[in-house]
């Protein structure tokens, strides 16, 4: 008999040692990974998931390998997002569980239909739908309008790229260090709670690059309860103030990874210039 393999006790035959051995190395450097990105020592992950940081231990070091359900567990624990508990489950040699659908596919068609909805109701105020890298899913026309003068013909999908990297941007945001700040520190938490995505830190390089190119302004007194986002116009400065909604109960990796950010008038003046867009 072929001494890298096993016998299960019905007489079957099970996986070869060696591949067994291979996904519990996989497995231990992808929680390794995953537990460092979170910044959580063996003993913390070990006292959330009420299991012995001994375990947690010899699953690092491939010396145990986890069934399907502890790799859940401790996803849970590590609070990851759901592809990167499909990517954990994998790398343990386990079928992903969370269905990742494509989001015009007919799996999510009603939600889609729900998006659709609040970006409608929410005219003529901008609003936009992204993924969790920032790139633009879709857009009302008002956000359409400010999207094309960040462009400047680039074809450019990604929000933070353009904010942090179109030409037009200082002469389009009024407010634009203030802005390249906050979107920074909103996606340091993203990037915390995602765990190992390399996407988002090449994306904080490129703000903190912008941030350089656009420092704060001198003399700057403290800082606002809110902050609004200025828009320069034709007919002067319009405020908004941001809202953006997560979809927590889907346990669709598309649908829970989209951010909806909605602009609402922050003064008179751009309520005003809004009611007029709007009757128009």
């Amino acid at each position: 008999m072929d001494s890298t393999r096993e016998r299960c006790d019905d007489g079957a035959m099970s996986t070869p040692v060696t591949q067994r051995a291979d996904a519990g190395r996989a497995f231990g450097t992808t929680l390794r990974r995953y537990r460092a990105a979170r910044r959580v020592s063996q003993l913390d992950l070990a006292l959330t998931c009420d299991v012995s940081s001994r375990h947690v231990s010899f699953l690092e070091t491939g010396r145990a390998r986890p069934s399907r359900d502890m790799v859940l567990h401790l996803a849970a624990g590590l609070m990851l997002p759901l592809g990167a508990r499909n990517a954990m489950l994998q790398s343990a040699g386990f079928a992903p569980v969370f269905p990742a659908s494509e989001l015009d596919s007919e799996a999510i068609e009603p939600f889609r239909r729900i998006l659709d909805e609040m970006i409608s109701r929410h005219a003529p105020n901008p609003a936009l739908l992204c993924d969790r890298h920032w790139n633009v899913l879709d857009a009302s026309p008002s956000a359409g309008t400010l999207l094309s003068a960040l462009r400047s013909d680039s074809g450019e999908r990604n929000l933070i790229r353009l904010l942090a990297e179109s030409p037009t941007a200082p002469d389009v945001i009024a407010n634009l260090p203030e802005v390249l700040e906050e979107m920074a520190a909103r996606l340091n938490l993203e990037a915390l709670e995602a765990g190992d995505d390399p996407i988002l830190p090449a994306l904080l390089e490129t703000l903190a690059s912008a941030a350089r190119r656009h420092p704060m302004p001198h003399g700057r007194q403290g800082r606002r309860p809110v902050l609004p986002v200025v828009v320069n116009s034709p007919d002067g400065p319009l405020s908004f103030l941001s809202a953006v909604a997560h979809f927590g109960t889907s346990e669709d990796v598309t649908v829970r990874d989209l951010r909806l950010e909605l602009l609402f008038p922050a003064d008179d003046r751009t309520r005003a210039a809004m009611a007029a867009l709007g009757a128009g």
